[in-house]
Formats: structure tokens, sequence, C-alpha cells
């Protein structure tokens, strides 16, 4: 089974560090529950969500309510000593206490503690509500790989929706102390974030980690995200409310940004510098600023403080959507926390309905008397306004349902009046009209990116990046249809041409994915790679290759944030089938009284094939490579902590493996035509 990260990612079962991020892993034995297993006759899991130091997550179904999806926090931290695990436990049941008060919409239900033995040993798992959407960091993640951020109007609205539920945990003594993308999720019912993952039953994982390590059960244990977390919270493992604040503030400009907080801070002074990467309204890059300072005195002290501002700044601006007011539970909890200030929300008059008045006399009732209805000619509003009579419309027209004597007076004075004709719109003036010779131009690109399949708004996004990079003085200059642009236009056309050649080689169904390509594919890459015994690097060594042999001028770029990045996808995507056929991967097995095993094949310009073999730590081996200069290796250890060669000219290595597991060769061809290769492996003990 996967090992996974605190944060969700996966890893090869031997991995003692993620490949993803670098965090240690557990190293809890087991393979823990499988799907289907029920617990206490209630529970039946469906699968493993994540792994970490705190123990497995899994998704579930509660049979006593209709199968209803939840989720089951296993406390397992790693703590050898019984007295650990008992006042570890103690810890848990208490930050779970205070996590079941938590009454509010936007913040997953805590069901229950939940004890059951299996295989006679008693297991402790923490039950609440499953949130489905996506978070976040995984919604930065897809407008990342279209050139795209999130905007200012989307981040305020973001939060005039969370501040309330902060102002709603700070009142009843809760901190969250872990906010972060990964922790906000948009909700896929109602589009409303929750906040999760709450870093009081963390802490008291890393508080048992303290006493592991010798530091004792109550001494201040630093929890938080490095960047997003104060610095009173890393450096002296103390919290208040606006500890939280300031880490909401970090993570919207992580969203307008899509750069990590150290990339936007000075660590000597502990200054942000984010407005060289982004440009907001004074009045939202000064709240900012203050929710960042440094110095807890000098940042608001509450998020009603917060939201009450950024209200004056919508009523002020462009009206956005109110924050939802919920009924929510507000008993005290037994956390000392400093107070919160409470501000009072401004005033909002809404004004009275006005009456539709020609929907009352719609629905008034018409009499019973069967009278030939006369064709009534409403007054002009020329004629209402110059009379100063308006308010006698609603009272003519229900005499006109009173009576035919009343219409026909009021028709023997309507007679005597002339309507007017209503004016015509002016004509709006034709847009500038493309010669025709490039009106056929675009055209045939029209047609030939119809017939690939390739989605048009990913097709300008791509066409734009290619177009920018060659041409950096028109960056942020609008392209107009005027006779002046036309040289212009037609350099973005044939640009636009290229680029088609370039995806022409992909297949259709590949094609038609580009620009929804995600961080999902990786980690269902990841489960399919896992199956030979292999791990995505040799994945992303494979398509490397074909990338920057089809792009050199990408090579060192940061061309994961570009539009571009989805051609890389693509190409991954097609590397992954040719690995699952067998065209590009070998498992390189020595057979009985063997040490040497030699394999060899020809690589086209590009290309690439990757081999895997199983070998034991402290084995000697000898490794030969006969191929072009322009041939490269790699050699990867099981857990990918250690590499043997990296992209490596050279031509032999020998020492003494590090590692039992799977060893991942990779060899690839940057030459530009046809390449041999032979590769010759010698084990001994």
């Amino acid at each position: 089974m996967p090992v996974y990260c605190t944060q969700g990612h996966e890893n090869l079962p031997e991995s003692r560090f993620c490949m993803h991020c670098g965090e240690k892993l557990s190293l809890a034995s087991g393979n823990g529950l499988y799907s289907g297993q029920m617990l206490g006759d209630r529970y039946s899991i469906v699968r493993l969500l994540a792994q970490g130091g705190f123990g497995r997550t899994y998704l579930a179904e509660d049979t006593n309510r209709f199968r209803e999806l939840c989720v089951l926090k296993e406390f397992a931290p790693q703590a050898q000593s019984n007295t650990l695990l008992r006042k570890a436990a103690e810890l848990f049941e208490r930050e779970a206490g205070v996590l079941y008060k938590l009454q509010h919409p936007q913040i997953p239900r805590f069901r229950e503690l939940f004890r059951v033995k299996i295989d006679s040993k008693e297991h402790l798992f923490l039950v609440q509500d499953y949130v489905e959407g996506e978070t976040y960091r995984s919604l930065l993640d897809e407008r990342m790989q279209q050139g795209k951020f999130f905007s200012e109007t989307e981040i305020v609205h973001l939060l005039q929706q969370i501040l309330p539920v902060l102002d709603y945990i700070h009142s009843v003594g809760v901190i969250h102390r872990d906010i972060s993308p990964e922790n906000l999720i948009l909700r896929a019912s109602d589009r409303l974030p929750m906040l999760i993952d709450f870093g009081g039953v963390k802490q008291v994982v890393a508080t048992v980690s303290s006493a592991k390590s010798g530091r004792g059960m109550h001494t201040a244990t630093l929890l938080g995200k490095v960047g997003y977390a104060p610095p009173e919270q890393m450096q002296q493992g103390v919290v208040y409310p606006h500890s939280d604040l300031y880490a909401l503030a970090a993570t919207v400009l992580v969203l307008l940004t899509g750069k990590e907080p150290q990339e936007l801070i000075d660590d000597r002074h502990l200054t942000w510098h984010w407005r060289r990467e982004v440009s907001l309204t004074p009045m939202v890059g000064t709240m900012l600023d203050k929710m960042l300072s440094p110095r807890p005195s000098d940042r608001y002290h509450s998020a009603q403080h917060v939201l009450h501002l950024l209200q004056q700044h919508s009523t002020a601006a462009t009206p956005l959507p109110t924050p939802m007011t919920v009924a929510v539970n507000k008993s005290p909890v037994a956390v000392a926390v400093k107070p919160v200030i409470n501000i009072p929300q401004p005033v909002i008059n809404i004004p009275k309905p006005v009456i539709n008045f020609s929907q009352l006399v719609n629905n008034f009732p018409k009499p019973a008397i069967n009278i030939p209805k006369p064709v009534i000619k409403i007054p002009s509003v020329t004629f209402f306004k110059t009379k100063k009579i308006w308010f006698a419309l609603p009272i003519g027209i229900i005499s006109a349902y009173m009576g035919w004597l009343a219409v026909s007076g009021w028709l023997q004075f309507q007679s005597n009046l002339t309507e007017k004709k209503v004016p015509q719109s002016p004509k709006v003036a034709a847009k500038p009209q493309f010669s025709a010779a490039e009106q056929r131009r675009k055209n045939q690109l029209r047609d030939r990116r119809q017939r690939m399949g390739i989605n048009n708004r990913y097709y300008i996004a791509l066409v734009d990046q290619v177009f920018w990079e060659r041409y950096p003085q028109y960056k942020g200059r609008r392209l107009t249809a005027n006779p002046e642009d036309a040289k212009i236009r037609a350099d973005w056309d044939n640009l636009a041409a290229d680029c088609l050649d370039w995806l022409q080689f992909l297949p259709l169904e590949t094609r038609k994915r580009l620009g929804s390509y995600s961080q999902k594919d990786r980690s269902r890459w990841q489960q399919q790679l896992y199956q030979l015994n292999l791990s995505n690097r040799v994945l992303y060594d494979l398509a490397d290759a074909a990338f920057l042999q089809m792009f050199p001028q990408q090579r060192g770029q940061n061309f994961m944030n570009k539009p571009i990045n989805q051609v890389w996808y693509a190409i991954a995507q097609e590397k992954l089938q040719a690995i699952l056929k067998g065209n590009a991967y070998e498992k390189i097995e020595f057979d009985s009284g063997t040490s040497e095993r030699q394999v060899s094949g020809r690589l086209k310009s590009g290309e690439g094939k990757t081999f895997v073999a199983e070998l034991t730590e402290e084995q000697v081996m000898q490794l030969e490579l006969e191929a072009d200069p322009q041939v490269l290796i790699s050699v990867y250890s099981p857990t990918g902590k250690i590499k043997l060669m990296e992209d490596s000219r050279d031509r032999t290595w020998d020492g003494d493996l590090p590692e039992s597991g799977f060893y991942e060769f990779v060899i690839v061809s940057t030459a530009s035509g046809k390449s041999d290769y032979q590769l010759k492996l010698i084990i001994s003990e």
C-alpha cells in the first residue's frame, strides 16, 4: 500500500521522505484497513485518504445514516511508551471534545470519538463529516496551469465568507493554528469555503513527538506551516486570534500571486514584498499589510474588525455578495485566549419593495357580467408627466374594470390625445474588417484547430504565451483589428499555426484534454506506475526529454506555471501509456546463478526507456553504458532519496548499494537522430 504524507502526497511503501514535499514519512507498519472492512458494525471503509504522523485517514460510509459518507481519522501517534500513548490519548480526547462543540455550517461537524477493537487491539477514531469539493490549493494549481490566479474580487469575496467562521471559533475560544490553501475547501454543493483540519488535534501529535524526543510533554511545541504561521507561533509556540488572521492573509496572497510565502517574504526582516507580484486597491493592500505585521500588537485583533473594514470597502466600491448569516452555537469552550474585540456591524437599510400596480390590476377579480371588452388605448407617458397625474394611473385602470361607462368616458377623453413615436436607436458603427486574405488565414486556423479538437480558450492562452516570449515588447498590449496592427496580427497567426504543428503529433483524445490536466492526473499516474514498482520520477524524465526536444527554449524555465505545461502533461500521458504497454519499460531480472544482465535498444530523438531491478542493500553494482554522447542516464534508489546518477553522460558507475528495493534506471536520447545503446549490470555480494 502506498504511504502518504500529511499533505496527502502518495509515495512508495518503502519511502522514508515524501518525494513531493520532502516531509519525513511515518514508519508505521501494517497495511491499515482495507476497502469494505466494517468497523463496529457501522462504518464501512471506502478507501484511504491520507497517512502521516497522526495516523491514517479513511473515507467511510455510515451504514446507520443510509451509507452517508464520512471521514475516520485514526489516532495512532508514533510513540512507543505506554505512558506516552495514554497521555496522548487523553490530550486527543480533550481536543476532540473542544472540536465537538463547534457547530457551524462551514466547519465539518465532528460526530464522535469511536473506539473499536481490530485484531484484539483497541483503535481510536475521530469521526467527522465528509466535505465534497476541492481545496483552494487544487483550485490554484488548476488556474496556474492556464497562467491565471485568483482576482482581488474573488479574494475579497472569500474573506467575506471565511472571516465570520473565524469570528465564530475565536468567540468560543478556539484557534485554528494551521490556515493554508490546503485547509480551505470550496464545497461543491453551495460553493462556500469550508475550514478543515484544525491544528489542535495535530498539536497532540506534535506534543507526543516532543515527549518522545526527550523535551517533555509540557514543552511548547511549534506547529504551523512555515511562511503561513506568524513569527510568535513558529518561534514560541503561542497563538492568538490574530495568529489566524496572519495565516489567512498569507493564504490569500498565495492565491493572488501563485507564489509561496517564502518567495514573498524577507526572512531577515520578516517583511513582505508582495506588491511587485500583484496590484491591489489601497484599502485591501493596507489591510493585508496590517494582518501580516510581524508584531502581534500591530495586527487587527479580531476577525470582526477585518470584516467590518471589508463591508465598508464593499459599500464604497462595487457591492459584493453579503456573507451568509448563520445560527451557531456559541457555548463557551475551556481554552484561554485573548478577548475578541466586537465591533458593531454597520446597519444596512434595505428599501421597501415597490408595489407592482400592473400585477395588482391583472389579479383584480373581473365582474361576472358578460360585457364586450373595449379596446383601451393607454395614454402616453408624456401626457401623464405633463398633467402631473401619475397617481391616477392605477385608479383609472381599476375603474376600467368596474364599468364600461367609465371606460367609454376614458376612451372619449383619450381620443383627443396623440401618440408619440418611439425614437429608433442610433446605428452602431461597423467594426473594422480584416482583409480578405487575413480573414481566410484566420478561418483556416479556426477550422484546423476545431478538427484537432483543441479547446479554443486554451489555444489562445498557449499562443499568447509563445507570442509574448518571442515578442516581449508586445506583452500587455491589446491587439486591435485596426490596419496599423496588421503586421502584429500576422506574426500572431504564424505562431498560432506553429502551435498547431507542435500539437499535431498528439492523439486526438489527448489533444481534447489540453487545458484540463492537473495534479489529479499526477496522482492517478503514480497509482498506475506503482503497480510496476515505478515512481513518477521515471515518467517525468521521459516526458521532460520529449518536451524539451520540442521546446528547447523552455529548458531551465519554470514552464509548469504557464499554459505550455499542458503540452508537457499531454506528453507525460502518452509516455505513461508507452510504459504500461511495455514499449518504454522493462524489468531486469537475474537468472538463477547469474550476476550479470545486459539490455540494449534504439531510441529516436527525445525518446527514452525505463528499467527496474530489485536489488539489496550493500550489494556491489557495476554499471556500464555504451551509447552516443547525447544519450543520458539516471539511476534512482528505491526511496528516491539517493540519485546514483541523474541526466548523466558518464558511462560507468560502481559501488555499494545504499538501500534495498526496486532501483530505477532511465535512459533518454537528446541526439538529433536515432541512437543505439547497450546497458550492462553486474551485481556481486
